[in-house]
């Protein structure tokens, strides 16, 4: 056995990614294959104290640089054997399950960003949301609820965030105390810290979800109809230009991914995204993603320039993650110059608000066009408009597929497709409602007529 202190005689664990004592935040951190969540409870009756001193005294005894052959099963041994003489050496009464608790605890710190690790593994878990040492939430079904999960202290909570913004290259310290990242399994993750989060270091995770839903999935789940369904897959085909708009977390990058499937093998795609979170199956993507500045003040890359560098790359579809800026003129403008079928998401609280965004943020790229040419530019390039929802019961639902059909004097044309409206609330608190037509024929129905075979 490997250990730091042979006098010791301990058992050395043997991990490439094991941190350094908390007080050093150089190490990085990779999400591995993540097992159930040992029970919290126990480990929460040692106090902090305990935890502190096991902690500690654990991470004394680790030689990280002889130990990259342990697999995760050899590891949780070799560190509950470490775990059991420091609690002997200590005499501190410890259950065999409560020694398994620790171990479990301990591992998911050398191995994966600490008490949180667990929830990454539970498919039901959508947000977690660290706030300080003493608050964890977790979003369910829709829902927030307090989870028992708690950090040992702030610096436990902060050494935690250093290990995350270290792994991609970031830092998070009082200089640079916002940061965005992404784990090894694509979830994304924001970081605040002091001086600008008062009551501790906030850590805010998006989950990556692993299963990749199709538009008929969506449908079977209750978020839209499969007449709905099969108008998105039919303006797929035809390479509409579509626009998804919605609150954060109503649900924007799973439609995407959704309408996504519907993409030819054939087409060259290329996505653009903060944080790559798009599932792309075909055989001919590239993805980009944008690079914040460095500690130097250099090397940002933002999303225009990665639009902007897109268009040279050849591409049949463009797919932005999300407009917010000057780079929706950019887009707009590929989308009118042969790169039909792009899709973008925009936030907004109805599809007008979507197109109203969209002008405003034109207007941020600093081009001095009128209004009217604005207008006229969103007019002949967006065919779709998606809204999705997060409704108060919790479910994810498209409310409205809207089609621009075009300029009268100098307002943009649009009509409603579909639209979901609310009847009642049942025993359980969900949304009783329906799925309703317009009545009104997509235009692109008969643009696009020769593509579609027993046509409405």
């Amino acid at each position: 056995m490997i250990i730091r202190h042979p006098k010791k005689n301990l058992a050395a664990v043997a991990v490439s990614d094991v941190p350094a004592p908390p007080h050093n935040s150089r190490a990085s951190t990779e999400p591995t294959s993540v097992q159930r969540a040992a029970p919290t409870r126990p480990v929460d009756t040692l106090g902090t104290q305990n935890r502190r001193l096991i902690r500690n005294q654990l991470y004394d005894q680790i030689d990280p640089l002889k130990a990259a052959a342990l697999g995760r099963d050899a590891l949780r041994q070799q560190v509950e054997a470490v775990i059991r003489k420091i609690c002997d050496d200590s005499r501190l009464q410890l259950s065999r399950q409560e020694e398994q608790a620790v171990g479990e605890e301990m591992l998911n710190e050398m191995v994966g960003i600490g008490p949180i690790q667990p929830l990454l593994g539970d498919d039901s878990v959508n947000d977690i949301l660290v706030n300080g040492a003493g608050q964890v939430f977790v979003e369910r079904y829709g829902k927030l609820e307090l989870s028992p999960i708690t950090f040992i202290d702030e610096e436990h909570v902060f050494n935690t965030a250093q290990r995350i913004a270290a792994a991609v290259g970031r830092r998070i310290d009082e200089a640079h105390p916002m940061v965005d990242a992404r784990l090894a399994d694509g979830s994304r993750v924001n970081v605040i810290t002091y001086p600008l989060a008062i009551d501790g270091t906030t850590i805010s995770i998006r989950k990556f979800m692993r299963r990749n839903m199709s538009l008929d999935i969506l449908a079977e789940r209750g978020a839209l109809s499969f007449e709905m369904a099969e108008v998105l897959k039919r303006g797929m085909l035809a390479k509409l230009n579509i626009v998804v708009s919605g609150g954060t977390g109503a649900g924007k990058t799973t439609l995407l991914n959704a309408l996504s499937q519907n993409i030819s093998d054939e087409d060259r795609v290329i996505t653009i995204e903060d944080a790559a979170e798009l599932q792309l199956q075909q055989r001919h993507v590239v993805r980009l993603e944008t690079r914040p500045v460095s500690a130097e003040g250099t090397g940002k890359v933002d999303q225009r320039d990665l639009v902007r560098n897109a268009l040279r790359m050849r591409p049949d579809r463009i797919i932005l993650g999300e407009v917010r800026g000057g780079e929706s003129f950019d887009m707009l403008q590929a989308m009118n110059t042969g790169h039909d079928g792009s899709l973008c998401t925009v936030h907004a609280n109805t599809p007008r608000d979507a197109i109203m965004r969209l002008e405003n943020m034109v207007m941020m790229a600093g081009m001095q066009l009128p209004l009217e040419a604005i207008r006229r530019q969103i007019a002949s390039a967006v065919n779709l408009i998606v809204q999705v929802e997060r409704m108060r019961d919790g479910g994810r639902r498209i409310v409205s597929i809207t089609e621009v059909c075009g300029m009268e004097n100098d307002v943009i044309q649009t009509q409603e497709l579909y639209g979901f409206t609310t009847s009642s609330v049942d025993a359980d608190g969900r949304l009783v409602g329906q799925f309703n037509a317009s009545g009104q024929r997509p235009q692109f129905y008969t643009r696009h007529a020769h593509l579609f075979t027993g046509g409405q």
